[in-house]
């Protein structure tokens, strides 16, 4: 049995909560503002806090700020936001949160982070807080699937570190977005982000742009330039696509890595610098090794911090507030165009070889050339220079899947968003999908959406 603390101002939540908790044999205290939690903890010892993010007065931040300031050695903290976003998230993993999890959350769910958070207690870990944003803020991770919210938590974790950090995934998944969100969320955010692409340019030039060079060093070196390592010095340098770089350059990157320096072309006095190199490829680092297009101890000195961003056929529950969120970039204020039901349906049976990429082009080729204000299947079809699908043809991974199958993935896709865009509210979200409520709570208990 452990001692436990709910804050949160929302009654009927905490003692739901409440009688959760006290039913997998703890003891539980509850606090209705952040101060009443400060003077709880002030009191007693607790195995593990439930914090909720948004409360009046002293909110979930303010609240963790006061408790890393005021509680010496401060137990896991889980915070809980019915508004959950990819900032947020972020935000309360950067700063040491045990885990942020979005409301309503389920017997299990609560069953589970607590049995990880007493283990690390036990462990003699700790954390703290979170911090709210919006999803549509500028440059924001879009995207509240299960396998999207462990990339913002991993890039929270990540954030708080200066280690090397080296992001996977297939071209498209938004990989520099991943490192921009690291550099925004991390002690750099007001240093210099420089950012470049080690396949776009000639191997015999990557190393002047990577060091610099002084002048005379080559023909055409008219000048001193100082490389992009000392550009992003005490910021961060993103290295994308690193899997395509020379061996030749990838022994240096390894050295500047390893001694904190730099040496121009033509220049025999290193230059120190302080930067964060986060890597990026959508290439197998391993396969590379054992072929040797890549030095082993490279890979191991940038595979510190990995974060794998999925494929956008992992994340179904994203594509649909994906498409939103890019027709709204792509109009003017209040112009965006809307998605008809069967052309949002259309968008989840896509395989999206070009992942995210591929799908923003799309809504922009749509928002551009659809004439009315509902995007219909056929305009789908057509902006995308394909003949609209004959009787509902689906893409090869779904033929694999027997009817209910596809119903089911269909269907979770469907919940998931009206869910996000109804906020939690399973009345709202029941209304926009057209079905009674009862069908509703029946289909969450069917596939274990909480």
């Amino acid at each position: 049995m452990a001692r436990l603390l709910i804050v949160d101002d929302d009654d009927a939540f905490r003692e739901t909560l409440a009688e959760t908790l006290v039913s997998l044999g703890h003891e539980v205290q509850q606090a209705a503002s952040g101060e009443n939690g400060l003077q709880a903890l002030a009191r007693a010892r607790f195995a593990a806090v439930f914090l909720d993010h948004r409360m009046p007065g002293m909110d979930g931040l303010q609240t963790l700020a006061a408790m890393r300031e005021r509680v010496p050695r401060l137990p896991p903290v889980i915070v809980l936001t019915a508004y959950a976003s990819g900032s947020n998230t972020i935000e309360a993993m950067r700063l040491g949160a045990f885990d942020h999890l979005a409301k309503p959350v389920g017997r299990e769910a609560v069953r589970e982070v607590l049995a990880r958070a007493l283990h690390h207690e036990a462990a003699g870990e700790s954390a703290a807080g979170a911090r709210d944003g919006t999803p549509d803020a500028p440059g924001e991770l879009i995207g509240l699937s299960d396998a999207m919210r462990e990339v913002h938590k991993r890039i929270g974790l990540a954030a708080a570190s200066d280690a090397p950090v080296l992001i996977l995934g297939e071209t498209g998944t938004g990989k520099e977005m991943v490192a921009r969100a690291l550099h925004r969320h991390s002690a750099r955010a007001a240093q210099p982000f420089v950012a470049i692409n080690c396949a776009a340019i000639p191997k015999e030039l990557l190393e002047s742009e990577l060091f610099g060079h002084v002048r005379g060093a080559f023909t055409g070196a008219v000048g001193d330039r100082p490389g992009c390592f000392r550009a992003a010095d005490r910021g961060v340098l993103l290295l994308d696509e690193i899997g395509d770089m020379a061996l030749a350059v990838q022994a240096k990157i390894l050295r500047a890595l390893q001694e904190g320096e730099v040496t121009p072309l033509g220049s025999h006095r290193a230059v120190k610098v302080d930067v964060r190199v986060v890597a990026a490829t959508h290439r197998d680092l391993a396969a590379a090794v054992r072929d040797g297009s890549f030095r082993e101890d490279l890979r191991y000195r940038l595979d510190v911090l990995p974060i794998r961003v999925p494929p956008l056929r992992e994340r179904l529950a994203d594509i649909l507030p994906l498409a939103e969120h890019f027709l709204r970039l792509a109009a003017a204020p209040g112009a965006a165009k809307a998605l008809s039901a069967p052309a949002a349906q259309s968008l989840l049976t896509q395989p999206w070889p070009g992942n995210v990429r591929e799908l923003r082009n799309l809504m922009e080729r749509c928002q551009a050339l659809v004439r009315h204000a509902v995007i219909g299947v056929a305009d789908l079809a057509l902006t995308a220079g394909t003949e609209a699908p004959s009787g509902g043809a689906l893409p090869a991974d779904w033929l694999a899947l027997d009817l209910p199958g596809a119903t089911e993935r269909l269907e979770r896709a469907l919940i998931a968003n009206a869910l996000r865009q109804a906020r939690g509210n399973r009345a709202e979200a029941a209304r926009q999908l057209g079905i009674h409520r009862q069908l509703l709570y029946r289909k969450l208990a069917q596939y274990g959406i909480e």
